[in-house]
């Protein structure tokens, strides 16, 4: 009898342990991952502009959208800034280059699966629009990233290979640097400021991020 008592409850444990991992693995799709997010720019670095619309205030919006919903699926999110600052080094001459030098090193120290770099684009004619995503060669999932990435966001634009961006090259974990949109063009600046579009824009990086880590 005990022993028949004690073999049904192992059972109703396996049963109860199964089900634990299957909804762990459906409802939290990102559980035991740890993705470091990056808002370009920051404090006295305004990033692009058009009036008093500041590329570093965009950023740091949609950054800490997506850090909620990554959460909520079950990451373990971080942040390179949390407010309106930069990483450099007090009193350096190249402030710029202190302060991406810093956001790499605190990624690469960290035990990060992946980092996503938020920006916005911006350029002298009013023509070009639409969100892209770009990626360095020095590390080889990163292309892999970039394109499941474009596929969710459902941007015409192609990925793009870049290895000449000081901040990216430095990076040794697998990551992307995603331009949300071209705050030179009226179209792409009025979805940019709109809370709406930047959740909907946040959700379609949240599926490409889940797409990438079932591949």
């Amino acid at each position: 009898m005990r022993q028949s008592f004690h073999f049904i409850f192992l059972v109703l444990i396996s049963i109860c342990a199964f089900y634990f991992v299957k909804v762990d693995s459906s409802s939290l799709p990102l559980l035991g991952k740890t993705i470091y997010l990056d808002a370009g720019h920051g404090g006295v670095d305004a990033g692009a502009s058009y009036k008093d619309i500041l590329e570093k205030d965009i950023n740091l919006s949609i950054v800490k959208l997506l850090a909620s919903k990554l959460e909520n699926l079950g990451a373990t999110v971080y942040l390179t800034r949390y407010g309106d600052y930069d990483l450099s080094n007090i009193g350096v001459k190249y402030r710029k280059k202190s302060d991406l030098y810093n956001r790499a090193k605190i990624i690469n120290e960290s035990d990060a699966d992946i980092y996503i770099s938020i920006h916005l684009n911006s350029t002298n004619s009013a023509y070009w629009h639409g969100a892209q995503v770009f990626y360095d060669d020095v590390c080889d999932e990163n292309i892999t990233l970039a394109r499941v990435i474009k596929a969710s966001l459902g941007t015409e634009r192609e990925v793009s290979e870049i290895t000449t961006m000081y901040f990216n090259r430095l990076v040794v974990i697998p990551g992307v640097l995603v331009e949300a949109g071209f705050l030179s063009n009226s179209g792409d600046r009025n979805n940019l400021v709109n809370e709406e579009y930047q959740e909907a824009l946040v959700d379609k990086v949240v599926l490409g991020i889940i797409d990438y880590f079932s591949m």
